[in-house]
């Protein structure tokens, strides 16, 4: 929450932002951090490429029906986000919006915590995701190599499955297909 006093912060303000960071506003505050780390960037880009085309697209045998979309602005009741990814069943999907943020709720959201991030993550944004009934969240961390999945249920955050290293994976909204958490790694480590 914002402390009694202080100016709530409005979307107008993520303008006032240098264009090297990236704003969210969270229990009306302003919140700005730097943009991700090459790892971060390569993580997200590789998992956007693996579900993408099978879920997004139906490719390589999947089922399709999905809109995928790296750092979308969505709007979650007050709260301005901006999850590395975010997808949505696509029958549940606005395209008529010409703005942002999208003001349609996602089905899952993938956050890559790194060290700046991790408590905002994980004690601001996941309960917020609760609260507003996404379906499904994963935790992908870079760094330690590790994919942490969770379903929601009416008592929060549900753990469906830790990955880590090089596993296998068949996880929950995407469960018709299954990959290597390698891929998600640059191979120069």
């Amino acid at each position: 929450m914002s402390e009694p006093g202080k100016k709530r912060a409005a979307y107008e303000d993520l303008y006032t932002i240098p264009e090297n960071r990236i704003g969210e506003i969270l229990d009306g505050e302003l919140i700005v951090h730097p943009r991700p780390s090459r790892r971060h960037i390569h993580a997200a880009s590789a998992l956007d490429k693996t579900i993408g085309p099978p879920y997004q697209f139906g490719r390589g045998g999947g089922p399709g029906g999905w809109i995928i979309h790296v750092e979308p602005e969505i709007q979650l009741g007050e709260h301005t986000m901006v999850p590395d990814l975010a997808g949505w069943r696509e029958e549940r999907f606005i395209w008529e919006e010409d703005q942002n943020p999208i003001s349609v709720r996602p089905d899952w959201i993938c956050e890559i915590p790194s060290p700046s991030t991790r408590q905002l993550d994980q004690m601001k944004k996941m309960p917020i995701y609760a609260d507003h009934e996404v379906g499904y969240l994963w935790l992908l961390d870079p760094i330690a190599k590790i994919l942490d999945t969770y379903r929601l249920k009416s008592n929060g955050w549900n753990p469906l499955a830790r990955f880590r290293g090089d596993d296998k994976v068949r996880s929950e909204p995407f469960q018709e297909i299954e990959f290597d958490l390698g891929d998600l790694w640059p191979k120069s480590q």
